[in-house]
C-alpha cells in the first residue's frame, strides 16, 4: 500500500496519578467532533487490574489536533462499586444512539461483565444500559477495544475470549485458563444478547495461550472472518458462513505475530480492508530494551486489501525497537483518510501499554 502522509496528531502520556493511558476507540459525532475514548488508569499502578476508568478526548478539526488537557470521564468503575472498567468500543447503533461498549472487572474474582450504554446525541445525555453477558454465564471474558461489529444482515457481533476456571486440563487436572473463542449476538440492535453455542478451541498442547483477544470482520458475501492472538508465532483464523452460528476449525493464518493483537476493519467509504498488527515474532538476536518487557511488539504495520483476504505488502507505522506498539483502533474519515490510535510506550513510560499515540494517515 502507498501512504502519502502519516503524522502524529496527539500523544497521551502517563503522568502523576495517571500511570497508564491505554487501548481505545474512535467515533465521529453528529456535531462534527471526533471522540476518542480510552482506558485511563488512576492511582499508582499500571497493571491490567489496577484502578481504571473510561475517559474521552475530542478533536474539532477532523483529527488533526486533540484537546488532551480537558479529559472527560465517561464511565467510572466506582459507579459499580468496583475499581476497573476498560476495553472500550464506540459505535453508532441502528436507531442513531451512540453505543459505548466496555468491560467491567469484578474485584478479587475471575469474573468480568460487558456492558452497552446508549446515548442520544452526546455523552452528556441520559443513557440506557444493557449488560451483555448475564449471570447465566459468570466467567472471565476478554473483549478487546474497537471490536464490536455490525453485520450487513443487521446482527451485532461481539467476539470474546473466554477464560473458564471450570475447564480442566486433561493432563494436569488443573484449571485450563487458555482462551477459547465465543461470540455474543444481538438481533434487535443491542437490546438483547445471546451467547452462541460454538466455542472455538486451539487444541494444541504446546500452546499456553489458546485463542486470545479475538476479532471479526465481514467479508464480501456476508462471510465472517475471525482472527485470534496466539503464542504459536502467528494469528489463527476461522470462518463462519451463517452469521456466527457455526465456525470452521481454527487454523494458522498468513499473519505472523508474537503474542499480540491484530485489528482488521473495512473502510465503508472505499470498500477496502485494513489490517494493523505486529508482523515479526521475537527471535534470538533481535534488538530489545534491556530489562523491559515489550513482547516483540515492534514494528507496528498496516496493509490493505480489496477483498479482506489478499493483503498488500505492509508499511510500517512505527518501528522504534525501544518501544512497543499494540492494541490499535481505526476510524475512517473518508475513502483515503484514516485515524489510527495505539499503545506506544517505552522505558520512560514504564512499559509499552502506558502511552497512546494518535496518528492520521492518508493513502492513495
Amino acid at each position: 500500500m502507498n501512504i502519502t502522509e502519516s503524522k502524529i496528531c496527539a500523544i497521551l502520556f502517563p503522568g502523576e496519578n495517571n500511570p497508564r493511558n491505554s487501548e481505545g476507540s474512535f467515533l465521529k459525532l453528529d456535531d462534527g467532533r471526533i471522540a476518542y475514548a480510552f482506558s485511563r488508569y488512576i492511582g499508582d499502578s499500571h497493571s491490567d487490574d489496577a484502578p481504571c476508568n473510561i475517559s474521552c478526548i475530542y478533536s474539532s478539526d477532523n483529527g488533526n489536533s486533540w484537546d488532551t488537557k480537558n479529559i472527560e470521564t465517561l464511565v467510572s468503575a466506582k459507579e459499580y462499586g468496583q475499581t476497573n472498567v476498560m476495553s472500550v468500543t464506540l459505535r453508532y447503533m441502528d436507531n442513531g444512539d451512540i453505543g459505548l461498549f466496555y468491560m467491567l472487572k469484578i474485584h478479587d474474582s475471575h469474573i468480568s461483565y460487558y456492558y452497552l450504554r446508549r446515548y442520544k446525541g452526546n455523552f452528556s445525555a441520559p443513557c440506557k444500559e444493557v449488560r451483555i453477558n448475564s449471570d447465566k454465564y459468570p466467567a472471565y471474558y476478554v473483549i478487546n477495544n474497537d471490536r464490536v461489529v455490525r453485520h450487513s444482515s443487521g446482527k451485532w457481533i461481539i467476539p470474546a475470549a473466554l477464560h473458564d476456571e471450570d475447564r480442566v486440563n486433561e493432563e494436569s487436572l488443573s484449571p485450563d485458563l487458555r482462551g477459547t473463542a465465543v461470540f455474543f449476538i444481538s438481533d434487535d440492535d443491542g437490546k438483547n444478547w445471546k451467547l452462541e453455542k460454538p466455542r472455538l478451541v486451539l487444541d494444541i498442547p504446546q500452546s499456553n495461550s489458546g485463542l486470545q483477544e479475538p476479532g471479526v470482520v465481514e467479508l464480501p458475501g456476508g462471510v465472517l472472518y475471525a482472527y485470534f492472538r496466539t503464542d504459536m508465532m502467528c494469528h489463527y483464523e476461522s470462518v463462519s458462513l451463517d452469521k456466527g452460528k457455526s465456525w470452521f476449525a481454527p487454523q494458522p493464518s498468513k499473519f505472523t505475530s508474537p503474542t499480540s493483537p491484530m485489528l482488521i476493519k473495512q473502510n465503508l467509504f472505499s470498500g477496502k480492508y485494513y489490517a494493523v498488527w505486529n508482523p515479526v515474532p521475537q527471535y534470538p538476536g533481535r534488538p530489545k530494551p534491556e530489562g523491559l518487557w515489550m513482547g516483540g511488539r515492534t514494528p507496528l504495520v498496516i496493509a490493505e486489501s480489496e477483498d479482506g483476504v489478499n493483503f498488500s505488502a505492509y508499511t510500517a507505522l512505527d518501528d522504534d525497537f525501544e518501544r512497543g506498539f499494540c492494541y490499535p483502533a481505526i476510524e475512517f474519515l473518508d475513502e483515503k483518510t484514516l485515524l489510527v490510535a495505539y499503545c506506544s510506550g517505552g522505558r520512560e513510560d514504564g512499559g509499552c501499554l502506558n502511552r497512546i499515540t494518535i496518528r492520521k494517515i492518508i493513502v492513495e
